[in-house]
């Protein structure tokens, strides 16, 4: 059976564009123009993964991924015309996996709904970590393999531990428990010191954490990038 994409877009040119290179990359599109239709659709027949405008009529994209997500996981790409709001979503519990500005590639686009796909069709046997959820000691992401363990702050890597400062360990915990969606710096930076107030890291610090990072991740994962630079908005965790 074909991969049902949700586009939803009151753009009628931009939702019809989206919707031809999502036919061309094998997908099945279906376009809703309204955030209320589109939650009625949902709720009656749910998608593989839903292209979620943030500006829609009768039920914005914030609100309607909120009302997704007190019953669903699918996967979800929020799009906005927007910048600055790019900020006030990452600080925000909003649950989806991953964010894009217009004007945008269509073919980035598909190229992201490809690799969160991926990702949610080699999550089993895994434990998913949601956006919000309170973490176990050990938890799983999506393979290549990850584990953290909480209690002795160790990541290991097909069980190869990672040598990691308890700063590096902070960040790297905070991506790879949300694979696939981009932090900002300074979201980043709170996120790394949950639990342990008493962190050294500072907004500015954080990018030379990340070089550090994928040294070492380097070592256990040859030609892999992990931890992806999105440019002026932060970085994300996806291999």
């Amino acid at each position: 059976m074909s991969t049902r994409i949700a586009i939803v877009e009151d753009e009628p040119e931009l939702a019809a564009l989206v919707a031809d290179y999502a036919r061309q990359a094998g997908y099945t599109p279906e376009v809703h123009h309204d955030g209320a239709a589109a939650l009625a659709a949902f709720r009656a027949a749910m998608p593989d993964l839903v292209v979620l405008d943030l500006m829609l009529p009768g039920l914005d994209g914030l609100a309607l991924c909120r009302a997704l997500r007190a019953w669903s996981t699918v996967p979800v790409v929020m799009v906005t015309a927007r910048v600055e709001e790019i900020d006030r979503l990452l600080g925000l519990e909003t649950g989806a996996d991953d964010y894009l500005c217009k004007p945008f590639s269509p073919r980035e686009l598909m190229a992201r709904i490809k690799a969160i796909l991926r990702r949610s069709g080699a999550s089993a046997g895994t434990v998913a970590v949601q956006a919000g959820a309170a973490p176990s000691a050990s938890t799983q992401v999506p393979a290549p393999a990850v584990s953290i363990d909480d209690a002795a702050r160790r990541i290991a890597i097909h069980g190869r531990l990672l040598d990691l400062t308890p700063s590096e360990y902070g960040i790297l915990a905070a991506l790879a428990r949300r694979p696939g969606q981009v932090f900002s710096r300074a979201r980043l930076l709170d996120l790394a010191r949950e639990g342990n107030a008493s962190l050294d890291v500072t907004d500015r610090a954080i990018d030379s954490h990340i070089k550090n990072l994928r040294r070492k991740l380097d070592t256990a994962l040859p030609g892999i990038e992990a931890i992806h630079s999105i440019y002026g908005l932060g970085y994300r965790f996806d291999i």
